[in-house]
Parts: structure tokens; C-alpha cells; sequence
């Protein structure tokens, strides 16, 4: 059956002229011929031109992510197979790849799909329609792959739980895509040993995103005392620990994440030195400042305050708080390391936001470096999305 062929309108089509993948339902003139969602069509602009293939979905306001912009190129075995080659080559080229991100959805053309590496088995987050279709394919293509660099991958677990499936018509499904196996799974990352929990972490079980930020601060943490706010499962107090640091406290809201921390901390012999507690962070930081705690090292890594244009400005209220609690914690001298893991908080606005903290707080702030999420989660310019993890490190002295 020959596949349908989508008209773009007149004007229509930037981001992807720009070199973007998604294709809006709005910006589509007419759909010649049949297809079921999920289904891949051919794509032209307005005067005919060919822009490629994508895969289309009527219940998404996303209505096309292109897979190719090739006008020739069959989306079949062996084109997977080429993107899972390269996907693989740029890892090995760039991170260490014991535990990574293996596919990072658009960045590495493979539209709404995330694949990460913990040591010997594979996590697999499908978000669309048409690479869900494709998902089994490309786990296998994985396998092969690894194994020809005597990586033998002993298991597969599904975490496609996330909400955003719902807009795509798909439910919300986690298990096993093979044969069953033992979900928690030790990694050891610069260093620091973790047990990942794959079937009840968040996300895929564990951030790897933070990989090189949290090797950046093991330095500035020799010989300090650290407060790790928003936690999580210990990451950057663990880092802090095996680097030398004096004493380290993690606070997160999650009892589940804190007895993960604590269990991790014991795992590498830091339970002495790492201390966990649960607190809400914002209510937990003022109580510090009332007491007159210090601390040479403060970590502000919250999640996200936003996950929507529209809510952008009730997000730079959350940012402007939640570091200027943090900045009254910090000895004059000492390190502020702050993040934002949004994509609609631009590194211009989370600067101005953090600068706007350090003038309420009368803290002036040298720029120690900026950095971006680990390169095994690549950022495409064309597509935005793709760009959302923004880490400053400031040296934080007193006014005067």
C-alpha cells in the first residue's frame, strides 16, 4: 500500500527547514491517502518539495516527528540499525559508557524514544506512537550492536509510565520486554557505587544527565562541609564523600529516596561522614538560617519548577527563592553549585533569576564554570527540547 503524503502549509515548517524533527498539526495543509497513527508518511512542503519521512499521530498535537530527511530513505532494519551504530559510536567516542544514555530520542533521530545503559541490562522509555512500533526492533539492534563489543546485555525492563504517553493514546505500561531478571542493578559512577532500582527509581531509575557535574564538585568538596538539598538518591553528597569532604548533609522530601541514599552511602563506606535526612527543602533551609548553620559547599539540584511554557513565570519565583535560601548558607568564601533541569528555564533566564537572588541576599557571586547535561544526552541546536539541564558553580562572597 502506498503511504500517505502530507502537505505542509505555505510558510509553515521552520523548525524543521531549521533542522528540527517535529512537524505541529497546525502547520499541515492536506493529507493525501490512508494511514493508521503510528504509521509512517512521506512529508512535502507546499510547492511539493520533498522534507522526508516521519511517523504520524493524530491524537497528538505533535502530529509528525520525522525519522529522515532523506526523500529516498526507507524507515526499515537496516536504517535502525545505522542509527543504533552511530548512537552507540558517540557514546564510545564521548562518556564513559559502562552505565549511559544509549538513545536520546530526537538527538540521536530517533524521535520519543530514551534508552539507558546501567551496567549489563537496558531501561527503554517509549513516548510516541510510531517509535513504540519500533521499540522491540531497536532493543534488539542494541543487543547485537553491544555484543560485537563483548557487551552481553542480560536483560530489558520497559519504564514507559510517563503521562505524556496519554497525549499520544498509549497507556502507561512498565515490565519486561523479555525474559524477567533482578531489577536492582549496581552501578559505579566516578567512583561512587549506587544500587539502581529500576522497576521504582524515578524515571529510569537514576539520573545520569548530572554524570560529569557531580565529577566537577568531588574538587571544590575536599575537606568541607556540604549541604546537598533535593537530594535525591545521594549523588552529589556521595560524590562529596569519596572525594574527601569533612561532613555532608542530603536532604530530600522522599522517605524512598533518602533509605536509598542512606543505602548507598553504606554501599561505599560513607555512612560515618553522609549523613541523609528528610525535609522539605524549603521549609528546611530558612530553619538552618534561624539556627546559623554554615556551610562551605551548598547543592541546590531541584527538579524541575516547570514543564510548560505557561507556568515559566511561577518557576522563576521558585528559582529566585530557592537560591537565595541556599546563597544565606554559604560561609563568605565558599560554593554555591545550582541547576535547573527545565528546558523552559533558558540558561539567560535562569542567570538573571540567580543573579536577581545574589542582589536580594547582598551575596556577590564569581562564575566558577557553567556546564550542560553529560554529552551522552547530546544537545540537537535545531530542537530545543533537547536542551534543558543548566549547572552554575559560584564562588559566593559577603558584601561589603
Amino acid at each position: 500500500m502506498a503511504e500517505a503524503v502530507v502537505t505542509l502549509k505555505k510558510g509553515e515548517g521552520r523548525s524543521l527547514k531549521a533542522g528540527g524533527l517535529w512537524i505541529y498539526d497546525n502547520e499541515i495543509d492536506t493529507i493525501m491517502g490512508t494511514f493508521t497513527n503510528g504509521d509512517i508518511v512521506l512529508v512535502h512542503d507546499f510547492d511539493g518539495y520533498i522534507m522526508g519521512r516521519g511517523y504520524i499521530n493524530q491524537n497528538s498535537k505533535i502530529r509528525i516527528r520525522m525519522m529522515t530527511r532523506e526523500p529516498d530513505q526507507l524507515i526499515d532494519e537496516d536504517f535502525l540499525r545505522r542509527r543504533v551504530e552511530n548512537a552507540w559510536q558517540y557514546r564510545k567516542d564521548t562518556v564513559d559508557t559502562s552505565s549511559c544514555r544509549l538513545i536520546f530520542g530526537e538527538a540521536d533521530f530517533l524521535p520519543g524514544l530514551v534508552v539507558d545503559k546501567y551496567e549489563d541490562v537496558l531501561v527503554v522509555e517509549s513516548l510516541a506512537l510510531g517509535i513504540d512500533r519500533m521499540k522491540e526492533t531497536i532493543v534488539g539492534l542494541l543487543k547485537e550492536t553491544l555484543a560485537k563489543d563483548g557487551i552481553m546485555i542480560r536483560g530489558v525492563y520497559e519504564r514507559s509510565d510517563a503521562k505524556v504517553r496519554l497525549k499520544e493514546g498509549l497507556p502507561r505500561v512498565k515490565g519486561f520486554i523479555g525474559e524477567p531478571f533482578a531489577t536492582n542493578v549496581e552501578i559505579v559512577e566516578n567512583g561512587v557505587h549506587y544500587m539502581v532500582d529500576l522497576v521504582d527509581g524515578q524515571k529510569t531509575g537514576f539520573f545520569l544527565d548530572q554524570k560529569y557535574n557531580r565529577l566537577a564538585m568531588q574538587r571544590i568538596c575536599q575537606g568541607k562541609t556540604v549541604l546537598d538539598c533535593f537530594t535525591h538518591m545521594g549523588t552529589f553528597a556521595l560524590n562529596a564523600g569519596i572525594a574527601g569532604a569533612k561532613e555532608v548533609t542530603g536532604l530530600d522530601i522522599s522517605e524512598f529516596a533518602i533509605e536509598q541514599a542512606r543505602a548507598n552511602a553504606v554501599l561505599n563506606h560513607l555512612e560515618d561522614r553522609v549523613k541523609f535526612r528528610c525535609a522539605n527543602v524549603l521549609d528546611e533551609l530558612p530553619r538552618l538560617a534561624n539556627e546559623g548553620a554554615k556551610y562551605d559547599v551548598v547543592i541546590l539540584d531541584p527538579p524541575a519548577f516547570t514543564k510548560s511554557r505557561e507556568a515559566t513565570k511561577n518557576a522563576i519565583k521558585g528559582y529566585r527563592e530557592i537560591n537565595m535560601k541556599g546563597m544565606k548558607l554559604v560561609k563568605n568564601g565558599g560554593y554555591l553549585a545550582t541547576c535547573s533541569c527545565s528546558h523552559f528555564m533558558t540558561q539567560e533566564l535562569l542567570a538573571k533569576t540567580i543573579k536577581e537572588a545574589a542582589k536580594a541576599t547582598h551575596k556577590r557571586l564569581r562564575q566558577v564554570e557553567f556546564r550542560t547535561q553529560s554529552p551522552d544526552h547530546p544537545i540537537l541546536w535545531a530542537a530545543d527540547e533537547s536542551y534543558y539541564l543548566k549547572f552554575f558553580i559560584f564562588q559566593v562572597v559577603d558584601e561589603r
